[in-house]
């Protein structure tokens, strides 16, 4: 039996509950297989795989025609696979033989409605693939939808601060309840702003940058370059010169530590870079 919510396995005990009345709600796509029919075990993990992906605008019902050898009989089944689409108590549409992906698509697109991608799911693809920009307006979308999930405004939050409106990401995650303003992610956002205060007290980027040239040993002028480099938006090359500071100068190795973690959190644990330059620490360290 699947694990699946969307697929259930059916009998001529459960066939009124599960088909007649279930088409009611939802169309039911029947399936009738067995465990000898190699073109079975092709298509049905193509259904089972569809009615994941359209999240119970339809059900799949399978039936073992072994095992249930009259029910498939009664509804005339006279090869396998056999897929009969049920709407409203009433036959459909159906097909017959392991048909590719694509036109078993084709023949649900006819009699199911596929639902709306979730806004969430998209933003988080992109965020994870590094581009912050491009998850906005999924959030934004997604906000609209759900304006009390707050792990929605995190995301919003952290999306717009990668993208330079902290000002905005700020006020989000200020007008955030406990505990969700003590979320790792809220905390990464407000250390954005302090990252911004320490830097005006150094030296600027690029007399900061002339002394790293001249020495990379310079742990003091790669730390406060790292800074400059957090607020650009930079984390990456801010990544790569604490990570110098690792293998040059070892006195300043705490200092580099605590800030790569100031910038994971500001990243947020799941975004690629904070993933790689943790490992990278790591092994450094360790």
């Amino acid at each position: 039996m699947s694990a699946s919510p969307y697929v259930v396995d059916v009998t001529a005990e459960n066939f009124n509950e599960v088909v007649m009345e279930g088409s009611q709600r939802q169309p039911v796509l029947l399936d009738f297989w067995a465990d000898w029919c190699q073109p079975c075990k092709t298509l049905g993990p193509i259904l089972e795989k569809l009615a994941e992906e359209y999240r119970g605008a339809f059900i799949v019902a399978k039936v073992n025609c072994d095992v249930e050898q009259a029910l498939a009989m009664q509804v005339g089944v006279q090869s396998l696979p056999t897929v009969l689409l049920v709407k409203d108590g009433q036959p459909a549409d159906q097909f017959m033989g392991a048909l590719p992906e694509g036109e078993v698509r084709a023949f649900l697109d006819k009699h199911v409605e596929q639902p709306q991608a979730d806004p969430m799911e998209q933003a988080k693809e992109l965020l994870a693939a590094g581009d912050a920009a491009g998850a906005i307006a999924y959030l934004r979308a997604a906000r609209t939808q759900q304006p009390d999930n707050h792990e929605v405004v995190i995301e919003l939050a952290r999306a717009l601060m990668q993208t330079g409106a902290q000002d905005e990401a700020e006020k989000l995650v200020e007008d955030l309840p406990e505990p969700a303003r003590s979320d790792e992610r809220a905390r990464g956002i407000k250390a954005r702003r302090a990252f911004a205060e320490r830097a005006q007290a150094l030296p600027g980027a690029a007399e900061l940058e002339r002394r790293v040239a001249a020495d990379p040993a310079d742990g003091e002028a790669s730390i406060g370059l790292a800074v400059h480099r957090v607020v650009a938006g930079e984390a990456d090359s801010a990544m790569d010169l604490l990570l110098t500071v690792f293998q040059k100068d070892r006195e300043r190795v705490t200092e580099a530590r605590e800030m790569l973690l100031e910038i994971f959190n500001i990243l947020g644990p799941d975004h690629p870079s904070a993933r790689r330059y943790r490992q990278r620490m790591f092994q450094l360290l360790y």
